[in-house]
């Protein structure tokens, strides 16, 4: 099915607008996986054969690859990733405030170098009217993650406001939080990573998970923090130090990043955050030195320029307990989990680990 997608998808994506081929494959995904007998075939064409089970943040896998935040921003295929073979999906980002996001076009392709570039803007309808949907399409089969981002209207100074507020309105539904404090395309957003500012929204969101828990007898869901692939050494230290001292259950790494592979391609010229394969370098060296880091005690989610086994792989051995994937869905259609994990599965058989835990920053040893 791979091959279908590269010959026949893919050119002709190529040719549309990206953001209106993004809403027309998501479409057709939740139109597929709307009812069982559409929905099974997906799971026989799509589901990868293999289990590679891993537990992360209190909860069971069934392999470690999932989608990134960015896809499904509305949470409008949820049953559809699922049935394409993933082990958990990630929402959003969803802010607090509805915003149509920035001015169009702000998304774009280049298929030579599997890059996108994108100034979106956390374009979503709020986290009231997400909370909404995902109320009205029930528990899924596979964890579900919300990214929160911040409304551009909000100031920094209550950002910790707004983050609180999406979590809350989202708790009973999301089984794990990423703030986002590292998008590119938000004025002023990645700020809020340095200083006082990201110590006050953790705090804030910590304490509105644990009000949240005990209002409905339950407990507090694992949060995480996503950081930008463009820091620096000591900035991801201060940062990791912020985050180890509030107790974060893990780090995301990473979002996109303002560097370009070159100055000279049209869409390189774009403002906006680069992703796809010339992300894939940057991001697992900033794995590779948080797993260090921190001794490996602190989980990370691996994201950035994955397009096949190898490079799922190259993640789990830097330090990646778990993986996700957008622009690799983009370039190589939906059967990318299937080949992942199925990829995945031939590579541990071939190493020395019994299972993906055991691989996990295995390169440090």
């Amino acid at each position: 099915m791979g091959r279908i997608f590269r010959w026949f998808s893919r050119p002709l994506l190529a040719v549309q607008d990206s953001e209106k081929a993004h809403a027309r494959s998501l479409l057709l995904l939740r139109l597929f996986s709307s009812n069982p007998f559409s929905r099974s075939l997906l799971r026989f064409l799509y589901k990868p054969k293999r289990n590679l089970n891993i537990q992360c943040f209190g909860m069971e896998y069934n392999h470690p690859f999932g989608l990134a935040a960015g896809m499904d921003k509305r949470a409008e295929a949820l049953r559809g990733w699922e049935s394409i073979g993933l082990a958990f999906s990630e929402i959003g980002g969803v802010t607090m405030l509805e915003q149509t996001g920035n001015p169009k076009p702000r998304m774009f392709r280049n298929g030579r170098d599997r890059a996108l570039v994108n100034r979106m803007g956390f374009n979503n309808p709020g986290s009231e009217k997400v909370a909404i949907r995902l109320n009205q399409v029930g528990k899924q089969t596979i964890p579900v993650w919300a990214n929160l981002g911040k409304s551009k209207v909000t100031a920094l100074s209550d950002a910790k406001d707004d983050y609180s507020t999406s979590l809350e309105r989202l708790w009973p539904y999301i089984d794990l939080f990423v703030v986002n404090v590292s998008s590119p395309n938000t004025p002023g957003l990645r700020e809020l990573q340095h200083g006082d500012h990201l110590k006050e929204i953790l705090d804030a969101c910590i304490l509105k998970n644990e009000a949240c828990a005990k209002q409905h007898n339950g407990k507090t869901k694992p949060l995480l923090i996503k950081v930008a692939p463009d820091l620096t050494t000591s900035e991801l230290e201060l940062i990791i130090d912020t985050a180890i001292t509030c107790k974060i259950d893990g780090i995301v790494a990473t979002n996109t990043t303002l560097e370009r592979p070159n100055e000279t391609d049209k869409i390189y010229q774009e403002q906006g955050g680069c992703s796809g394969s010339p992300l894939k370098s940057q991001s697992t060296a900033m794995i590779h030195h948080i797993y260090s880091y921190t001794n490996g005690k602190l989980p990370i989610v691996g994201v950035g320029g994955i397009m096949n086994s190898d490079d799922a792989w190259e993640k789990i051995t830097a330090g990646a307990t778990l993986l996700q994937a957008y622009a690799g869905f983009v370039f190589e259609g939906p059967s990318l989990s299937k080949s992942i994990v199925n990829g995945l599965h031939r590579k541990l058989q071939q190493s020395e680990f019994d299972t993906i835990a055991d691989a996990v920053g295995s390169a440090h040893q």
